[in-house]
């Protein structure tokens, strides 16, 4: 569930008078993501999304969030434009939260993508990477290698709790990460969680990319490595080698990799899915009982990090020759 802060329709039609989008028709919460309060609004102009930031957001980091959509929109992206306020700001406050509207964008995200649509997310991330190279504003990612062990340090002594012997293999993944995490790597704005459920599809065609909310400046080949991890594995936990070449030959067609993204990317991968088995686990352990956020299985992410610590080249995800610059 997804609407922490409530919000009631005195407190809403006044927060519309500073925008220039009509008259209130119906309004009601959006149950899918886990960080802000969201609002699908349907006005007598058009439908858009309200989103209340929580505490659990930065509120310094809103500029960087609300610009860089703006800015990715106005270079041709298909994702959220920021409504602008009547007195030229995009950011307002209601309930007592920080809060912005963006347009409505259509379409839905995929339960089951196949080859062809990860394809589509390729090429959509590194028209991403590329339409954010002249962004202005850099954000500093909070979720990378140097972020990991205060995190883990966080659930280490109930990680046996989870899984006998948890927290020594853990430990052993974190120092290896640490020791060998590459360096000097092309990097720039990066999505940093291009999931499914943020990525909408009308039939087959992509329709857009949605919540930048972890967006961030990082190695543009460890958004690669989340997309794998976020794509490409089978319900049954195996690496469908099918869909990662899709999804680098789509990214590839936008933007090659270079041969030391290439060399990284099976760490990179590795690193990815401890970053989110770390804050799966947290969440696991901290979450009480009865509470209206779905807690999300650590455990899936684990069996990936297995898979990537045993994969030796980026071959064995689908990256071929030709999606290397020459």
């Amino acid at each position: 569930m997804a609407v922490y802060t409530d919000v009631n329709e005195v407190q809403l039609k006044a927060f519309l008078e500073e925008y220039d989008v009509g008259t209130l028709l119906s309004y009601k919460g959006i149950a899918e993501g886990v960080e802000n309060s969201n609002f699908l609004l349907k006005t007598s102009e058009g439908t858009y999304i309200l989103t209340l930031y929580e505490k659990r957001v930065n509120r310094d980091d809103l500029p960087f969030f609300i610009g860089l959509m703006d800015h990715l929109s106005l270079k041709g992206l298909s994702c959220p434009l920021p409504i602008e306020r009547r007195d030229g700001g995009h950011l307002g406050e209601l309930a007592g939260r920080p809060a912005a509207m963006v347009s409505f964008l259509d379409g839905a995200w995929l339960r089951k993508p196949q080859a062809p649509h990860c394809l589509e997310v390729g090429r959509a991330l590194a028209a991403m990477h590329v339409a954010g190279n002249d962004f202005p504003i850099r954000r500093v990612n909070g979720l990378t290698v140097v972020n990991w062990r205060p995190l883990w340090e966080g659930s280490r002594e109930r990680a046996d709790e989870v899984q006998p012997g948890l927290r020594d293999e853990i430990d052993r993944e974190l120092a290896t990460l640490e020791q060998d995490w590459p360096s000097n790597l092309p990097e720039g704005v990066i999505h940093a969680d291009l999931f499914p459920d943020n990525v909408f599809f009308i039939e087959d065609r992509l329709s857009g990319l949605i919540d930048f909310y972890f967006a961030c400046n990082d190695f543009f080949a460890y958004d690669v490595a989340i997309c794998l991890n976020a794509w490409c594995f089978e319900p049954d936990g195996a690496f469908n080698h099918t869909k990662g070449m899709a999804l680098i030959d789509g990214y590839a067609s936008v933007r090659p990799l270079d041969t030391r993204e290439a060399e990284a990317l099976p760490l990179l991968a590795r690193g990815a899915a401890l970053r989110f088995f770390l804050t799966r686990l947290h969440d696991w352990l901290t979450t009480p009982e009865g509470a209206l956020v779905v807690k999300k299985d650590p455990l899936e992410y684990l069996r990936k990090l297995r898979f990537h610590s045993q994969v030796a080249s980026g071959s064995e995800y689908g990256l071929r020759t030709r999606d290397l610059t020459s």
